[in-house]
């Protein structure tokens, strides 16, 4: 099972992330923390990398219900979404596949539930 979904855009590194921030929102996820690659390894490193975004989404109602399905639901979250440019220009967007996520929790009730994260994460990816 593939851990990700994974989709090339045609348009700027900046106007993909609106664009995935805004598909995200109509399918009820928020953006809870943002990691600016490019921006930490300068600052911490010194050392240059491409144009590279982690976003955390969370749906709240699915987060909730994960929890009180297992209690360590928690370390899969928030769902991950990667924006970057790779060196030939291109953009790149990467979304976690929850159903591959859950799978070391050995919990039926959270696999089940996974599925139906995965169905609106799909459809998002879709709408990229």
């Amino acid at each position: 099972m593939n851990p990700y979904f994974s989709k090339f855009v045609d348009m700027a590194f900046a106007d993909a992330i609106d664009h995935v921030r805004a598909i995200l929102k109509d399918h009820g996820f928020g953006i809870i923390t943002e990691i600016d690659v490019k921006e930490t390894l300068k600052k911490k490193l010194d050392a240059d990398f491409r144009p590279y975004r982690i976003l955390g989404a969370c749906n709240p109602s699915f987060a909730h219900k994960a929890l009180l399905t297992d209690n360590k639901a928690g370390v899969m979250m928030p769902c991950n979404v990667i924006v970057q440019q790779h060196d030939d220009g291109k953009v790149e967007i990467t979304i976690i596949n929850p159903d591959a996520a859950v799978q070391g929790l050995n919990n039926q009730a959270l696999e089940d539930f996974a599925c139906e994260v995965t169905k609106s994460l799909r459809q998002v990816c879709r709408k990229i």
